[in-house]
């Protein structure tokens, strides 16, 4: 059995790849390229929710959504470390997010216009990321597994808290359902865009599921959302944006329209409505945050020349 294949077997047998185990180097390189995305998306998520911190409608909306954006702080360091462990630098990964080499989801290059946002992302983005990561928690490669494990327990909790602020909104003025439906409105399309492309213009779905990096593709997680959400948003007394959306009894799902695709390319090209703002703040946050950096190196390096001072 050549090495190519003993790899192969181990995935097929739920083995979990380690770090320092022998792999092929596109699946390192796949595994980079996923992991550092979704490690981008979490910080760049920040600032559409951040938007709304200081504008919150009362003291415990505001220590809500601050412990929220805390939390996706902490899954961007958890996503860090794990690609880390393939060989390439937090430096690098951070250098291709501000080139525009690397990615983040599309959906945070759309703006927040209203509290009702907020909840819509906690509803709809969040919960569309919990439909594709809850099958990473089995994903192959294990300290990225390990590291989904948390954050799902954690986006679990986001989701439920934005459809309370929706919940609330839709009980309330007529001013405030308008609001909420509008934010429905708005982000749906772009939350089924977060799936990615049709499996048909998917480069990379087919190889990650024999890899078992992914357990479902692009369409099989977007339909299984659709049908959460269309059942959900029922008890919003609200509406999706889609005449086409539909039961399908023969097919016991919901049959829903056409994504515009054109749309979602253009976003990840670099052309959304905020995607200049969102490269320019994470670009402005690493140039102010140098000194940090560079205080923690010489604090380091100090310690460390102290230690050897005391051994020797």
């Amino acid at each position: 059995m050549t090495i190519e294949e003993q790899f192969q077997h181990k995935i097929e047998e739920e083995i979990k790849i380690e770090p320092k185990d022998w792999m092929p180097d596109k699946y390192r390189q796949t595994l980079i390229r996923q992991i550092s995305q979704h490690a981008h998306s979490e910080i760049v998520g920040m600032l559409p929710e951040g938007n709304w911190i200081t504008r919150a409608p009362s003291l415990k909306r505001k220590a809500i959504l601050l412990a929220k954006v805390q939390d996706e702080a902490g899954h961007g360091l958890y996503l860090y470390s794990a690609a880390e462990t393939l060989g390439i630098s937090r430096d690098e990964m951070y250098h291709q997010l501000h080139t525009g080499k690397a990615k983040y989801s599309s959906i945070f290059n759309y703006p927040t216009l209203s509290w009702a946002d907020i909840g819509a992302i906690g509803w709809l983005v969040d919960g569309a990321a919990i439909m594709n990561q809850v099958p990473l928690c089995r994903t192959s490669y294990g300290p990225y597994a390990r590291a989904m494990v948390r954050i799902c327990k954690e986006e679990s909790f986001h989701q439920r808290q934005g459809f309370e602020i929706l919940l609330v909104l839709s009980k309330g003025t007529e001013a405030q359902k308008k609001i909420c439906q509008d934010a429905i409105n708005r982000w749906w399309w772009p939350c089924l865009m977060m799936f990615g492309p049709a499996d048909e213009q998917s480069p990379h779905t087919a190889q990650s599921m024999q890899w078992k990096i992914k357990r479902f593709s692009n369409d099989e997680l977007r339909q299984k959302f659709v049908n959460m959400i269309a059942e959900q948003v029922k008890v919003l007394n609200m509406t999706l944006p889609d005449p086409d959306l539909r039961w399908n009894e023969e097919r016991k799902q919901y049959d829903f329209g056409k994504i515009n695709w054109e749309e979602f390319w253009n976003v990840l090209s670099g052309n959304g409505p905020c995607n200049k703002q969102r490269l320019d703040a994470r670009k402005k946050a690493w140039e102010e945050g140098a000194w940090v950096r560079e205080a923690a190196a010489a604090y380091a390096e100090k310690k460390a020349m102290k230690a050897h001072t005391q051994v020797a």
